[in-house]
């Protein structure tokens, strides 16, 4: 009798899926909340993370309908597949939550967050910061003798690379908006 050679995986001749229906690999989510406008909403909203030992990466909130008292709050997360689930189920079944949309999921989304940074230098490292925020499209909100302000716009990794060329430059001090997003299309 030969011995059995099984593969691991579902094949197209197994009657059983012996693919693990779970991951352990973290992936970063972005998911959009809209929400009634009243008091206490984002303190639940952020109690159900730090109850359950979940991280926030970003998190933005404004109102956007004033008619109608919604805010949307925006959230950056990271977490395994299972982890996101649980996310957005509890998240739903907040009672001032009207919608819960993971935009990572849904399909492609643009990302965009604010930034200013204040670099402080002089002589060839004020020339050097100015040429790389004309690069980087940054513009120079404040100026004195001693420093500089930019403000910068792009996907978190633009801000993290132009955040990393100006720490030798003289970078004193950052101040992010986090992230705000929109799902691509219709």
């Amino acid at each position: 009798m030969s011995a059995l050679h099984i593969k691991k995986g579902s094949s197209s001749h197994s009657a059983y899926n012996l693919r693990p229906t779970f991951s352990d690999v973290a992936e970063r989510h972005t998911i959009a909340l809209l929400v009634e406008n009243e008091p206490g909403v984002l303190a639940r909203v952020i109690g159900l993370f730090s109850g359950r030992g979940y991280n926030i990466e970003s998190l933005t909130v404004a109102e956007v309908d004033h008619t109608g008292h919604l805010s949307r709050i925006t959230i950056v997360t990271t977490g395994t597949p299972q982890v996101i689930e649980q996310i957005k189920a509890q998240l739903g079944r907040i009672v001032s939550v009207r919608d819960v949309h993971d935009l990572t999921v849904e399909g492609r989304a643009v990302e965009r967050e604010l930034a200013m940074l204040k670099v402080v230098g002089s002589g060839d490292k004020r020339v050097e910061a100015l040429r790389l925020a004309d690069i980087f499209r940054a513009n120079v909100v404040d100026s004195t003798l001693s420093s500089f302000v930019f403000e910068i716009t792009g996907a978190p990794e633009k801000i993290d690379a132009f955040a990393d060329l100006m720490r030798p430059l003289g970078l004193a001090e950052i101040a992010r908006t986090g992230v705000a997003a929109l799902l691509r299309g219709d």
